[in-house]
């Protein structure tokens, strides 16, 4: 009996966890682009009913443990990003763009190899500077809501240091108890708790689409599918990229117009279904992702209580739960970033780039950071192919530390 609820209650694990430590971001991303509360609700349902149903179908159809999320740092790039040229509706039509690009990288395998081919140090650097204003948040909350931040953050630390997985839904669950405490009568009557699906006719501008379709399409995928996909590789699945791609897409593309802006495979949760812990035969542990799957659809049932928690707190706390939230994101990216000391400095311009939240032609610092990169990337190893820069030992050669330069040698990517 043990083994047949083993996997069942990894499934829950995964659930709540993956709901609990990143909601707060996805609403804080959907609110940013111009989402009402109620619309930002209704993403949040979409986004829940979405991953959940392609969890339940990947895993009953391929026996994997092929757990699924919503996109993380695609919803740190909204909060980046702010308002598009269009509003909302030019918004919801760049969430639909990116689901239709990610149903085209599962059906034309090249274009999911270019975007693999993207200079893992030079898209850890643009997720950085996305994820970076965020994270920042701890810090202003202690400042500006010290009496409120200060629980909040304290127990994020004890957690973090002795159950890891758990820091940042207690730290929620704290937060949730402050708010209560210090908020004087019933709650807000703005919203209704029920869940309601919100739906927008979807616009396009070609700003919202080179300034946001674009970089949430190529978040998604260097910061979600390929490590999620390296994730169930380092626990000996091979999983079916390309299948996962053309149901994730099509879900997001079909959610997009409620608000969801991308659902996609798991990284960091992927584990609890994909490890040992949820079932000591590899061979069971796909019950843990539909499982997960299930929860995670039954979760979006309180996306109406949950914006409304948000409702009640001050801003900037729901922000320092987000960074919390994804702080480890943020020093996976970093490091992947300045592993290569060939691309280093194209990566620092694009950390700085993006990360200036510049918006030029009404298109975003994400985009104009990749841009930034990329040249510096291309100048810097056009020099490099001529004429070495003084103090490095030629090509081919050791360097003084014994390791042989690898000008092309690409960092794993690092997801949320």
């Amino acid at each position: 009996m043990a083994g047949r609820l083993q996997p069942v209650l990894a499934g829950v694990v995964t659930a709540l966890v993956g709901f609990a430590s990143s909601f707060t971001v996805v609403l804080a991303g959907l609110r940013a682009v111009g989402a009402s509360d109620a619309q930002a609700a209704s993403g949040l349902l979409v986004l829940c009913v979405a991953a959940g149903l392609c969890a339940v179908w990947l895993g009953l159809r391929h026996r994997l443990p092929m757990a699924i999320a919503w996109s993380t740092p695609g919803a740190a790039l909204l909060v980046a990003t702010g308002p598009v040229p269009g509003g909302w509706p030019a918004a919801v039509g760049a969430f639909l763009v990116a689901g239709l690009l990610i149903v085209a990288a599962g059906l034309v395998p090249a274009l999911g190899r270019a975007v693999a081919a993207i200079p893992a140090p030079i898209a850890s650097a643009m997720l950085a500077g996305v994820l970076l204003p965020l994270c920042t948040a701890p810090v202003r909350a202690l400042i500006e809501v010290p009496r409120l931040a200060g629980p909040v953050v304290l127990t994020w630390l004890v957690l973090h240091r002795f159950a890891r997985r758990w820091a940042v839904p207690a730290a929620l669950a704290v937060a949730a108890v402050m708010i209560a405490l210090t908020t004087p009568g019933s709650g807000p009557d703005r919203l209704d708790l029920a869940p309601a699906v919100v739906l927008t006719e979807p616009a396009w501008t070609v700003s919202a689409v080179v300034g946001l379709a674009l970089p949430l399409f190529l978040v998604t995928m260097a910061a979600q599918n390929v490590p999620g996909t390296a994730v169930l590789a380092g626990y000996g699945y091979q999983a079916p990229l390309g299948s996962a791609l053309r149901v994730t897409g099509l879900a997001t593309a079909l959610g997009a117009p409620a608000g969801g802006h991308a659902v996609n495979l798991a990284a960091i949760t992927a584990a609890l279904a994909a490890g040992p812990d949820a079932h000591p035969d590899p061979d069971r542990r796909w019950i843990a992702s539909v499982t997960a799957g299930v929860g995670m659809a039954l979760l979006g049932l309180g996306a109406g209580a949950a914006t409304a928690l948000v409702l009640l707190s001050p801003p900037i706390l729901v922000e320092a739960v987000a960074g919390l939230a994804l702080l480890g994101a943020l020093a996976g990216a970093v490091s992947a970033a300045v592993a290569d000391p060939d691309a280093r400095e194209a990566a620092v311009v694009t950390f700085v780039v993006t990360a200036s939240g510049v918006s030029l032609l009404g298109v975003g610092g994400a985009f104009w950071g990749l841009v930034a990169g990329w040249l510096m990337l291309l100048l810097f190893r056009r020099r490099g192919a001529g004429h070495p820069a003084d103090g490095d030992p030629p090509a081919g050669t050791d360097r003084p530390d014994g390791e042989a330069a690898e000008s092309d040698r690409i960092a794993p990517a690092h997801a949320s």
